[in-house]
């Protein structure tokens, strides 16, 4: 026999049916979202890792100055314990592209293989294989042509050069650019026939044991950058581990990964206290039925299970409903999300059961044990209790009493707010969620805008010319440095290893003037900020190839408030590093240079280079900050919505007495609705304030692994944006239970008299 009891799910259904569909789509958005995104993490992440060994990627590079002979690069080999592999490469400006530079190697058999995403690879001298990302970004497709280096080469294919992930022109630069920076391959006689005047004596290496973990292999690399320097002069050297074109889309997919766990998590405890209440609500609402039929002979558990149905179906269908957009819609855009900051290899979707686990199959459990937990505690009284709609388990307690003083309607409106303080507080921590996400979202794009101006008001000079070798130039205003880079040491920092550009300056610079004495260096603001390095303290920087260690001691401050740098006196670099006195390696120069060979210069380092930090990260990150300003806005109006009904729901009775005595809907909306206006004003004001010293805390926290200082900023148009977009859903909110307001009868306080 059918339990009769089915037959109210319809009408339950019916009557409940924006509160059941809120909760619908609480769990379709979350299980959608986070489905799509650990999804398509996990495809691109297996796909990244799988090309290790796929595509032969190196583990490691070095540059010498001089091309190796054959029997000099055989006796690394043997000394060393690797096998090594020419990995030449030219790089021009792309002359059909404004301030745009190429890098191009030529074929590739043995290591670092390209991966072919459209067409195919070059086969005539005058046909190219173009990055992905890079053709992306500048409209460019088979068949058409780039021009660099006085030559015009045809696409022939769209391609993933391995170890080239991300777009890393330098392994010092602050960030990846696949704006301004390109590479892509050409046939091996196709290379030789491009001119050589920025030709790069590059090496790849593979250990013929490969080193068990990082830690083993940063002790290889050292052992190995130690042997290499007896056989060249080494311009760069790179292990797989720290080179960041090959690791950072790795690592930064890792982070995601965890970051949208711990998102999910919070959204779920969310969630429970929402179940909670609103389980709690259903049970003081339907007091009278329950009684009815407890007494008409139903067990406590078929009244469970009858009151369990349309939760857990409402949360079934969100999940199916959810893993079918996780799987389709959302992992397409999560995917084109690192597609478009990312040159990633080719990759299939692949059924991810960690994320069916933690997006529905958690979910669903702890809603299950939510709602049997509540029933069961809320179910233990007798009928009779609930005939007379005494569900408080222990006795009543006299209401504290409030001033006289304050006017009636005030008054009433505390007690509203007393009387559904858990609501309430939910709705505080709902706002303050949220409000977090939205906040998070829109201070992005101000702290970008603040970190570029921060770059082009202070530049040092209007271009950089980093050389080869000493050459004298007779341009006017240029003036001669020593340049350097070393890193800091992580270990006494908490920071993420990054390099330091060092300025060697004659006392009396032009372009920099210093102000610490002899003996003492200067560091620029982003330093003094970022490290919490003050003026008499003692800093620490390494070489990267050597491993000696520099101590130098701060005598001043340098306003350069966006790129950590250290600032000293020419001779004494020269002294420090072992060059001869006199000596110098770049050029000052706010006019072009053009009596310096371009074979001698080994970068131009311009407003465009240093920008391309911010440049980057808005083109990475900015369709993803719509994507949490829309989702915190939803999740805002969502909970303002369930919660202030369940309000409105639980003062029906009230409402509908009020109604009787002539007050009329404006009057009561200001008694009730109104309550909840004050509570999510102050919500949204308190929460504000608590957000910002979060986000300060946050934000810090997602940039020190950048290179450089990005200063938080909260502007005033960032906060109005906050409360502006906070009031104006409410004002959604309101205008829904207006109308709920407006058609509570006057006869239902007449019902359930005790």
């Amino acid at each position: 026999m059918k339990n009769p009891l089915n037959k109210r799910l319809p009408r339950e259904l019916k009557s409940e049916l924006p509160k059941y569909l809120i909760i619908f789509l609480f769990f379709v958005m979350t299980i959608s979202a986070v489905s799509g995104f650990l999804i398509s993490d996990n495809s691109l992440r297996t796909a990244t890792e799988d090309a290790f060994s796929k595509f032969s990627i190196e583990h490691g590079n070095y540059e010498f100055t001089e091309r190796s002979s054959d029997e000099d690069i055989k006796a690394i080999e043997q000394e060393c314990g690797i096998r090594i592999y020419e990995n030449f490469y030219k790089e021009e400006l792309v002359q059909s592209l404004e301030d745009t530079t190429f890098r191009v190697f030529g074929e590739r058999t043995e290591i670092n293989l390209v991966d072919v995403w459209e067409g195919s690879l070059p086969s005539a001298d005058d046909e190219l294989g173009i990055d992905r990302l890079f053709a992306k970004n500048h409209d460019l497709g088979i068949g058409d042509t780039i021009r660099f280096a006085d030559k015009e080469f045809r696409i022939s294919g769209i391609v993933a050069l391995t170890d080239y992930s991300c777009l890393y022109q330098n392994p010092s630069d602050m960030m990846f650019d696949n704006d301004k920076f390109g590479v892509g391959v050409l046939t091996k006689s196709g290379f030789d026939k491009v001119r050589d005047d920025h030709i790069h004596y590059s090496y790849s290496w593979l250990y013929n044991n490969e080193p068990a973990d990082d830690a083993a292999a940063k002790t290889a690399a050292e052992e190995l950058v130690a042997k290499l320097s007896a056989h060249g002069s080494i311009e760069r050297f790179i292990p797989a581990f720290s080179n960041n074109a090959i690791q950072f889309a790795l690592n930064d997919m890792k982070g995601d990964s965890m970051g949208i766990v711990i998102f999910l998590y919070v959204i779920i405890i969310i969630l429970a206290f929402v179940f909670s209440i609103t389980i709690s609500n259903t049970i003081t609402k339907e007091a009278g039925t329950i009684g009815t039929l407890r007494a008409s002979g139903y067990t406590r558990g078929e009244m469970i299970r009858h009151y369990m149905i349309l939760p857990m179906l409402t949360l079934t269908a969100g999940a199916v409903v959810g893993n079918l957009l996780g799987y389709t819609l959302l992992n397409d855009i999560f995917a084109a999300a690192y597609l478009n900051s990312y040159s990633l290899t080719t990759y299939e979707t692949l059924f991810t059961p960690e994320a069916f686990v933690k997006t529905t199959l958690i979910p669903f459990v702890l809603m299950f044990f939510i709602n049997l937990i509540m029933l069961v505690s809320k179910l233990k009284l007798s009928p009779l209790r609930f005939l007379r709609r005494d569900l408080k388990k222990r006795s009543r307690k006299k209401a504290f009493r409030l001033n006289t003083k304050i006017p009636i309607m005030i008054r009433f409106r505390l007690r509203v707010i007393f009387q559904n303080l858990p609501n309430y507080i939910m709705i505080f921590f709902g706002v303050l969620f949220a409000e977090f996400m939205i906040m998070f979202s829109l201070i992005f794009g101000p702290m970008l805008d603040t970190f570029q101006e921060n770059t082009t008001d202070h530049l040092l000079a209007k271009c950089q010319y980093i050389l080869k070798a000493p050459v004298p130039t007779g341009t006017e205003g240029a003036e001669a440095y020593t340049a350097s880079s070393l890193r800091t040491i992580e270990d006494e920092t908490g920071i993420v290893e990054e390099d330091v550009t060092i300025y060697g300056l004659d006392r009396g610079s032009s372009y920099i003037a210093l102000s610490s004495e002899k003996g003492k260096v200067d560091i620029s603001t982003a330093y003094h900020k970022k490290y919490g390095v003050d003026i008499g303290d003692k800093i620490k920087l390494k070489d990267q190839y050597s491993g000696k260690v520099y101590e130098l001691e701060v005598g001043g401050y340098y306003e350069y408030p966006a790129i950590i740098a250290v600032f000293m006196d020419r001779e004494e670099l020269n002294g420090i590093l072992g060059y001869e006195d006199g000596y110098f390696n770049a050029y000052f120069s706010d006019n072009t240079i053009e009596d310096i060979e371009e074979k001698y210069i080994a970068t131009r380092i311009t407003e465009t280079e240093l920008t391309k930090t911010s440049r980057q990260l808005m083109r990475s990150m900015g369709s993803m900050m719509i994507v949490f300003t829309l989702f915190g806005t939803v999740i805002y109006v969502l909970v303002i919505y369930l919660l202030a009904k369940i309000i409105v729901e639980k003062n029906t009775q009230s409402i509908s007495m009020t109604k009787i005595l002539g007050y009329n809907d404006g009057e009561i909306n200001s008694l009730y609705i109104h309550s909840t206006t004050i509570v999510t004003v102050i919500s949204l004001l308190v929460s504000l304030l608590i957000c910002d010293r979060t986000l300060a805390v946050v934000m810090f926290q997602v940039f020190k692994s950048y290179s450089g200082w990005f200063e938080y900023v909260m502007t005033p148009g960032v906060a109005f944006k906050v409360l502006g977009l906070g009031l104006g859903t409410y004002l959604l909110v309101v205008f829904i239970l207006s109308r709920k307001v407006k058609k509570i009868p006057l006869d239902e306080a007449l019902k359930n008299v005790e």
